[in-house]
């Protein structure tokens, strides 16, 4: 038995689709419905956290903090989880994240971190170029935003579109110029890199793969594609990722990285809640929901 627990309906449909396939038994807790017994101990299964930081945006601003309590209830009764509570940790703070991605020597941009709006312009005169905010908890591009001046973000901090993170906390960091305009997206099955996707960021930094998010403006999708399965992808310190991944408990994971016009690579966030691009995947004859479905029957083939 596969137990998943996730917030957004639309995003679900893949994995339900690999588990059927695979006659795989699987139940579905919907989070913003759920609620716990933390007297009663929970059922023999492989329990599957697909919480998302940008819970928020879809009016489930407190899920994350539900699904927290909750995982740290099944892994007080021993239950297998994959992504438990430490995953769901630094998906939802890329403080955090940041943090335990320098300790294996995994680079990630000049950042600065602030609550109140006069720290987050004192910290872009730190920078000799341009720089992005970015919310400390968020996902599919949200409050990212580009500015060239320190003056561009006190008219928009002044601004009725300026809005905080959800925890309140908000980003500064150095804007990495790319060699092009993508960025690539490594994607990792039992904390084992299994393909990189080169996504094209020219019409902004909603990066979402999933099919829903991949609209145009008239809604009948994009005329170019926009996520593009990359042969042979290599970086040299790939092993360091699954170190990464492996230690925190995070067995399915997309990271993203940035090429700079050196070719150095930085690394800006981590997606304990990954979505595949099913155009990007039919291309080139891959799919991660499927490897996922393998990944977790295996787990409940050894006895949960």
């Amino acid at each position: 038995m596969i137990v998943v627990l996730h917030e957004n309906n639309e995003w679900i449909d893949p994995f339900v689709k690999a588990f059927s396939d695979a006659a795989i038994d699987y139940e579905l807790w919907y989070m913003p419905e759920f609620e716990v017994d933390l007297g009663s101990v929970p059922k023999t299964a492989i329990y599957y956290n697909r919480m998302s930081a940008s819970s928020h945006t879809r009016g489930h601003r407190f899920e994350p903090e539900l699904t927290i309590g909750v995982l740290e209830w099944l892994e007080r009764h021993s239950k297998r989880v994959v992504n438990g509570s430490r995953a769901l940790d630094l998906e939802i703070s890329k403080i955090r994240q940041y943090q335990e991605l320098e300790k294996y020597g995994i680079e990630t941009p000049q950042t600065y971190a602030a609550i109140n709006k006069k720290s987050l312009l004192r910290f872009a005169s730190q920078f000799d170029g341009a720089f992005v905010t970015k919310h400390n908890r968020s996902g599919k591009g949200i409050g990212v935003y580009k500015f060239d001046h320190q003056n561009e973000l006190q008219s928009f901090l002044d601004s009725p579109d300026f809005e905080s993170s959800p925890d309140g906390i908000n980003l500064v960091q150095k804007y990495i110029e790319p060699r092009t305009p993508h960025i690539y997206r490594m994607e990792f099955v039992d904390a084992e890199f299994l393909y990189a996707v080169k996504v094209d960021t020219s019409g902004g930094f909603d990066l979402c793969p999933a099919d829903v998010c991949e609209v145009g403006e008239n809604g009948l999708g994009l005329q170019s594609p926009k996520f593009e399965i990359v042969e042979n992808f290599q970086i040299e310190n790939l092993k360091s990722y699954e170190s990464f991944l492996s230690d925190n408990g995070i067995g399915i994971a997309g990271i993203e990285v940035i090429f700079d016009e050196a070719g150095r690579h930085w690394t800006y966030d981590v997606n304990t809640n990954t979505n595949y691009n099913a155009l990007a995947e039919s291309n080139s004859g891959m799919s991660a929901c499927d490897e996922i479905a393998r990944f977790l029957y295996r787990l409940s083939s050894q006895g949960c």
